[in-house]
């Protein structure tokens, strides 16, 4: 045997410390393995969240994220919808601009009576991997230019996440709201032509509705309930209503829709996020006379709605949103008192809606109320009241199931099959002589009446000086619609009507929504809803509700049915595409239904894209903005004082100096023009009570000569006033011209003194 080896004292250390360094390497691969599959595990558990949290929302400059964030919490409610709400300013000018809805150009804004608001819901699929965009806004109708720049917008945040099959924007109709929106001629032509700041306050107004709707998305539950509304409206062409066949008249009880459909959302958690409801009436209680930026009673419905859901807020703030949007109201009127001529009294529902002196222009419909503002109040209040009722009563809940479908057709040219052997065409866009007639709730020129189905030939030579002689085809086409303006055939870079024109659905569960492009008579819509339910539930077992949403996407004017078409009213006059318009429409909305219900919408064709015209073409006549103080007076300063005292029931007002309200607009967005503050004697702090979307308070603004104009303030004290002292506040901007500047100002009324006696 050999000599034992012995180890040095340093040859023992090392071993010692490669021993050592083995175990502690083992240990870390034992805990980098225990964590890793608590990690894995972990993840498995996580569930993929709404695209609502604060990161889902790309910077402005990321055109692009479909993306859904993770959460780090465990989803309570997998299988529930994903819904949001969100309400965002869209108010635009309050001065010199016309208001669009009557094509008065003498109309001209002058004042706000209530804000408009753009209200946005969304819905999406547990998934999350479909959702669908409802938005309703307190505007005339929804144009074809809002429309494009919307949906420009809504890509460069979101990219494909929000596109033109999934969102529907849609009007509400008021008459009294800024024009200056629009890309196509003849709506330029009493609009002033385009107004760049009255575009932005609606697109900007819309998209933020939007993102405010996204950011707040959570699980929750979705439920429908439809009910009659009585006393709220009638048919304002009874006699065109009578020209479709008795047999299909006899299937309804009256000559309009007075069926209201409510979509009501709530978290899973029952708190309650928003409420759309559809009702057929026009917003025109405030008539062609009014000269205040007014939501009307649409709007106001939704104002009752949100004050009473959202305890404490000023109107405009809370998180509930309440939107009433329209629906087949082409011949529908709030104006419930009926047709009169103005000089007698006696009434003229006629069909030619003439009075022996004055003709057209002095048979007008009038509301319930003793004053516009009377009728607009009763008309929003049974509306509010009604759709309260049906959403406390509500319990049909919808599916989680949503889908979309879109289609851009060119309207000029759609070939309808009316049945086996037969086919028809619509025809370039006209209008005929009863559109020049105007309607009772806003009527137009003396020489025209309704039911005109020859032209006259002073007319004729004027419209053929401006647009050339109607082509055979046309003439024909149109038949038996006179033409007096063809404005399909018109000679100019920019066009005067559209022919691209959208058609849009989605689904929520087993409500259908139907984006339509104008203004669907009564029967129009019955047989458009009907067609399209059909489609959706052959077997009428799935309880599916269809609702007519109008005024969506791009504006067309009229559509009438066949028969009505031949009365040459004028809805009929203003059916531009010809008598075949509702065959058209009903033919391509059924392709929609069939193709979702199919589940074929990929394989629909998009359809031409419409045009987009360069901002240089779109000109402009509004007046420069010049404004000026009186001597001795600066921007602000009070010219008429309020009274010392008031008692419940009366008017305050103040009268200030100020300027020019088109210089606010891109400021007061997100706040007031006024404001009703009252004094609080514990804190001795001043609490602002109403503002300028409040209704009880109105703003005028009243224009002089040279640059000089001032600002009325009125506060209309309720019954229910808490007495005390208050003071009333306006604010505004005024263009300085050296050096060319918008500056800021704001005045102040003296205090004064509510009691009850």
């Amino acid at each position: 045997m050999g000599k034992q080896k012995t180890f040095t004292n340093l040859e023992v250390a090392l071993i010692v410390l490669t021993v050592l360094l083995f175990c502690i390497s083992i240990g870390f691969i034992t805990m980098l393995f225990i964590l890793e599959n608590t990690v894995k595990k972990d993840s498995s558990t996580t569930t993929i969240a709404p695209a609502h949290s604060s990161a889902s929302l790309p910077p402005s400059s990321a055109p692009q994220t479909t993306r859904k964030p993770l959460e780090t919490t465990t989803d309570g409610h997998p299988n529930a919808y994903l819904v949001g709400a969100g309400r965002a300013d869209c108010t635009g000018l309050l001065g010199d601009v016309p208001l669009m809805g009557y094509a008065s150009g003498d109309q001209l804004a002058g004042g706000l009576h209530t804000r408009q608001y753009s209200r946005a819901f969304i819905v999406a699929e547990p998934n999350n991997n479909k959702r669908v965009v409802f938005v309703s806004a307190d505007i005339g109708m929804v144009s074809q230019r809002v429309r494009l720049e919307v949906m420009q917008k809504l890509k460069s945040k979101y990219g494909d996440l929000y596109r033109q099959d999934n969102v529907i924007l849609s009007g509400t109709h008021t008459h009294s709201g800024p024009a200056g929106y629009f890309q196509y001629t003849i709506f330029r032509l009493t609009s002033k032509g385009f107004s760049r700041e009255a575009t932005d306050a609606i697109v900007n107004g819309i998209v933020k509705s939007i993102d405010i709707a996204h950011t707040s998305m959570k699980r929750g539950r979705v439920f429908v309930n439809r009910g009659v509304l009585d006393r709220s409206h009638i048919n304002r062409s009874p006699s065109s209503y009578l020209q479709n066949p008795q047999a299909e008249r006899d299937r309804y009880q009256f000559n309009t829709d007075r069926d209201m459909v409510i979509m009501k959302m709530v978290d899973m958690n029952g708190q309650e996020v928003g409420l759309v409801s559809w009702f057929a009436v026009h917003a025109v209680s405030m008539p062609n006379t009014n000269h205040l930026i007014s939501s009307d009673n649409l709007g106001y419905a939704s104002y009752l709605f949100e004050q009473a859901k959202n305890q404490g807020s000023l109107p405009g703030e809370g998180s509930f949103v309440a939107a009433f949007a329209s629906s087949n109201l082409g011949d529908v009127t709030p104006n419930t008192k009926g047709p009169h001529c103005t000089d007698t009294g006696l009434p003229c529902e006629n069909p030619c809606s003439t009075c022996p002196v004055g003709g057209v222009t002095t048979c007008v419909s009038t509301g319930p109320g003793d004053n516009m503002f009377e009728s607009t109040r009763i008309i929003g209040e049974q509306i509010f009241e009604k759709a309260m009722e049906l959403y406390n009563s509500s319990t049909k809940e919808m599916l989680t199931i949503v889908n979309s479908a879109h289609q851009w057709v060119d309207m000029s040219n759609v070939t309808v099959k009316l049945n086996d052997t037969h086919n028809a065409t619509t025809c370039k866009p006209a209008l005929g002589y009863s559109f020049a007639a105007g309607t009772i709730d806003g009527p137009g020129l003396i020489n025209f009446t309704h039911g005109m189905t020859e032209g006259e030939p002073f007319w004729d030579a004027i419209r053929d000086l401006l647009f050339g002689v109607p082509s055979n085809e046309t003439t024909k086409c149109h038949q038996p619609k006179p033409i007096l303006l063809n404005t399909g055939e018109s000679r100019g870079e920019i066009p005067w009507h559209p022919t691209i024109v959208d058609v849009q659905m989605i689904t929520i569960g087993s409500l259908a929504i139907l984006a339509v492009p104008g203004e669907f008579t009564t029967m129009s819509g019955r047989r458009l809803r009907e067609a399209v339910k059909q489609e959706l539930d052959p077997s009428d077992t799935k309880n599916i509700d269809v609702v007519v949403s109008g005024l969506s996407n791009v504006y067309t004017h009229y559509i009438t049915t066949f028969e009505e078409y031949q009365a040459q009213r004028y809805e009929a006059a203003s059916t531009i595409y010809g008598p075949h318009t509702l065959s058209a429409y009903v033919q391509l909305f059924r392709g929609l239904a069939k193709a979702i219900a199919e589940d074929k919408v990929a394989a629909l064709p998009p359809g031409p894209p419409p045009p987009f015209f360069n901002e240089s073409q779109l000109t402009s006549s509004l007046p420069l903005i010049r404004d000026t103080a009186p001597t001795n007076k600066t921007y602000g300063s009070v010219l008429v004082d309020v009274q010392s005292n008031y008692l419940p029931g009366d008017v305050a007002s103040v009268t200030f100096v100020a300027g020019n309200p088109r210089s606010s607009v891109t400021y007061m967005s997100n706040d007031t023009y006024l404001k009703v503050e009252k004094h609080e004697d514990a804190t001795g702090a001043w609490r602002t009570v109403y503002n300028d979307a409040s209704w009880e308070t109105r703003y005028y603004w009243h224009k002089g000569t040279g640059g000089l104009s001032n600002a009325t303030i009125e506060w209309h004290i309720p019954v229910t006033v808490v007495p005390g002292v208050y003071r009333i506040r306006h604010f505004g901007h005024y263009k300085q011209l050296i050096p060319a500047t918008v500056r800021p100002y704001e005045g102040m009324s003296s205090q004064f003194e509510i009691t009850r006696s």
